[in-house]
Parts: C-alpha cells; structure tokens; sequence
C-alpha cells in the first residue's frame, strides 16, 4: 500500500513537473511564432511600399506622356483651324 501511494506520489510530481515545461515550451513557441509573424507582416510592408512607389512613378510617366500627346494634338487642332 505504501508503495502504491508513494509511486502514485512520483507520478504526480513529474506529470506536474512535465506540465511546467510543456507549459513553458508553449510560451516560447508562442513567442517565436508571433516573432515570426512581426517579421513577415514587416516584410510585406515594405514589400508593398516598393510596389507602391513603383506604381507612382510608372503612373506619374504615364501621365506625363498622356499629357504631352494631348499638347501635341492642341497643336494640330490650332494649326487646323487657322488653315
């Protein structure tokens, strides 16, 4: 009887023990993924801050050439109408 209490007795102490580092290999878990996560949430946004700066300047000389085609056909219509 008495050895039946004292083993259930040691396995009590390591299934706590056992949960104290299971618990604390949890946390450290917890911690590199969100680790992680703060890594790549920072690398899409700098990701999608090239894109868009990209996008600003492939605009900008679209716009600039649009703007020159319409300057171009002003002309023409200025130089049809004198005639």
């Amino acid at each position: 009887m008495k050895k039946a209490l004292l083993g259930l007795a040691f396995i009590a102490t390591l299934m706590t023990s056992c949960k104290k580092e299971t618990k604390d290999e949890v946390k450290e878990a917890t911690e590199a993924v969100g680790n992680e996560m703060e890594d790549a949430i920072d690398t899409a946004a700098v990701k999608v801050d090239a894109a868009a700066d990209s996008s600003k300047v492939k605009a900008g000389k679209v716009l600039e050439k649009g703007a020159e085609k319409m300057d171009e056909a002003a002309e023409k219509l200025k130089e049809a109408a004198k005639k």
